[in-house]
């Protein structure tokens, strides 16, 4: 499936507009890893230990998306809005959602 965050697909023209589909993903943050990143994961400002969360939490969401357009029976999702939020008691949870238009495209 064709996705973009541009409203239009170069070359293809969209018949029909499906409607909005969405995903997320929440993912709990591990004590244990929370605090194992604060004393050696952390390097020049980045932890991968996040990092690695944040992709997989991505990834589910547009997933879960992916599989919402599928079901309308589109061939894109334009217009892509990716946000992620931390919630819950201190942050300690990371919340990513997707939505965009599926389309029938040609």
């Amino acid at each position: 499936m064709i996705m973009s965050t541009t409203n239009s697909l170069e070359g293809r023209q969209v018949k029909k507009y499906l409607g909005i589909v969405t995903g997320e993903a929440i993912l709990g943050a591990n004590i244990f890893k929370d605090f194992f990143a604060g004393i050696r994961d952390i390097v020049g400002g980045r932890s991968g230990a996040y990092e690695k969360e944040l992709q997989e939490a991505r990834r589910l969401a547009f997933e879960e998306m992916e599989m919402k357009a599928n079901r309308v029976g589109a061939t894109g999702i334009i217009g892509i809005d990716i946000d992620y939020e931390t919630i819950g008691p201190n942050g300690s949870m990371l919340m990513v959602s997707v939505s965009g238009t599926a389309i029938l495209a040609e």
